[in-house]
């Protein structure tokens, strides 16, 4: 997100805050979340397709509502309601297309007013209908699972991204020879999909309390935290949602402290940093091993306060809004071992991953029958987790070795600490041994961090390899 979108975003959110009461705010927050989507969302040269993306982000958003709720829930007036003005304000966009030249608020022209009305009456048909004769039911959500996880995996890979792309471009009657894996930008998709999956297991496993359509669509494409994460919870987002707020002059500091701070991450030292950090371009060209460290620890700083920044404006505009996202970084690089450094970066990612897949992946191997060993179990679940998480950013070889990076230093870390902690007895009386011990494992901790974003900042695994050998003088 640029500057001038994020200065925009951010008045609407005073204005909110400040105005809006009462069950005001929820309507308010709706609107206000479904119109930025729209906005926010990057061109793309398929045609009408940033407008598709985030009807079908909506469409999506609402039948797995439909899928997880109860009949008495569902049929309720608020939620009519709800589903009403989501319908009037995807029509409201597509009508823009009509307005000369104050069109659009999509980044392109909107499809014609008769193909959004069709596509809306048949996912209305399709809700009713699951409403009427089966909610809640298992396959389902099973079903909803698979579309979100292909869809991930599309978006995610270059190679099937291209073939959309072509796909779509032929669809269109537009030339395929132009296609590209970047025509497919979904903005927000990675965390409305973790969102979703997160309500989609919790109902599996009954733990997902009843939400409206109204809260449910506010909570998925809630508009400071649709681009950057964090990613919250249901439970926690529909608590802070339901208590009645009155946007204070303490409340604004907070929140304008957090949004300063948070643009002065992004837009001065992270792309500061941008002008001479690792990259594709760069690391092929230089040749002095100290100028390459000055480049890796030049990304290592970058990556955190790119991205630190943008939370901390999404943070500081929920404040504004009543709403408290949960934090996502806890200064990560101070930290003295890999452990803390993840229980500190991405907070909310690592959180989830361990939640839906660490926890039961390990639970299950260590109640099988053939008597696993508890090194190998967690050998296992910490490499399968985060060469998960890597895959995450992007379905590549470098991302995958870049998540088996951690999980390989995971797991050395917790071996090393079950043979120390029994020959470290006595060094809690020796603080200035534990302090140099100390600062020496938060060097070699940012050190490891920092040698495993040459496999994130680089294309390939052969330009990542010759890169780490430069660092250490060895080519």
């Amino acid at each position: 997100m640029s500057l001038i979108p994020l200065l925009l975003a951010i008045c609407v959110s005073l204005i909110i805050g400040q105005f809006a009461k009462g069950r005001w705010r929820g309507w308010s927050l709706l609107i206000a979340s479904t119109l930025a989507i729209y906005w926010l969302q990057p061109g793309i040269p398929i045609r009408h397709l940033d407008f598709w993306l985030h009807t079908a982000c909506l469409v999506l958003t609402i039948l797995i509502w439909v899928f997880t709720r109860s009949d008495e829930l569902s049929v309720s007036h608020d939620n009519l309601l709800t589903g009403l003005i989501l319908a009037g304000l995807i029509l409201l966009i597509g009508i823009t297309r009509y307005l000369g030249p104050i069109c659009c608020l999509t980044p392109s022209r909107p499809p014609s007013f008769t193909q959004i009305t069709l596509v809306i009456i048949a996912i209305s048909s399709l809700a009713l209908l699951v409403i009427r004769f089966s909610p809640g039911r298992a396959g389902w959500i099973y079903a909803s699972i698979l579309l979100i996880l292909g869809l991930f995996i599309i978006l995610k890979s270059e190679y099937l991204a291209n073939m959309v792309s072509v796909f779509l471009r032929s669809v269109n009657a537009q030339s395929v020879e132009l296609a590209s894996p970047f025509d497919i930008r979904w903005l927000g998709f990675s965390y409305v999909a973790f969102r979703l999956l997160h309500t989609l297991r919790d109902r599996l496993s009954g733990k997902l309390p009843e939400v409206t359509l109204q809260e449910f669509v506010i909570y998925i494409i809630f508009f400071p935290a649709i681009s950057a994460g964090p990613i919250d919870r249901v439970q926690r987002f529909t608590q802070d949602l339901r208590q009645p707020f009155t946007q204070s002059m303490e409340t604004t500091l907070q929140g304008g402290q957090r949004i300063l701070l948070g643009i002065f991450s992004k837009f001065v030292l992270a792309d500061g940093l941008a002008l001479f950090a690792l990259n594709t371009i760069n690391s092929s060209q230089v040749r002095s091993t100290g100028w390459l460290w000055v480049m890796l620890y030049a990304f290592a700083l970058r990556i955190f306060f790119d991205f630190s920044g943008y939370t901390s404006i999404a943070i500081g505009m929920g404040q504004l809004l009543g709403i408290h996202l949960p934090e996502n970084f806890e200064r990560p690089y101070l930290k003295q071992n890999l452990t803390l450094f993840w229980n500190s970066w991405h907070i909310t990612l690592a959180q989830w991953f361990r939640a839906y897949f660490f926890n039961p992946v390990t639970r299950a191997l260590r109640s099988s029958p053939r008597n696993i060993p508890m090194p190998l179990i967690i050998f296992v679940g910490q490499l399968t987790t985060f060469i998960l998480i890597g895959l995450w950013h992007g379905i590549s070889w470098n991302f995958a070795i870049w998540g088996a990076w951690h999980g390989l230093g995971l797991f050395i870390h917790n071996r090393w600490t079950s043979w120390i902690r029994t020959r470290a007895i006595g060094m809690e009386n020796r603080p200035a041994v534990q302090w140099m011990v100390g600062l020496g494992s938060t060097f070699l901790t940012f050190n490891f961090v920092s040698l495993g974003w040459v496999w994130f900042a680089l294309s390939t695994p052969a330009q990542s390899w010759n890169t780490l050998l430069k660092l250490f003088g060895l080519v």
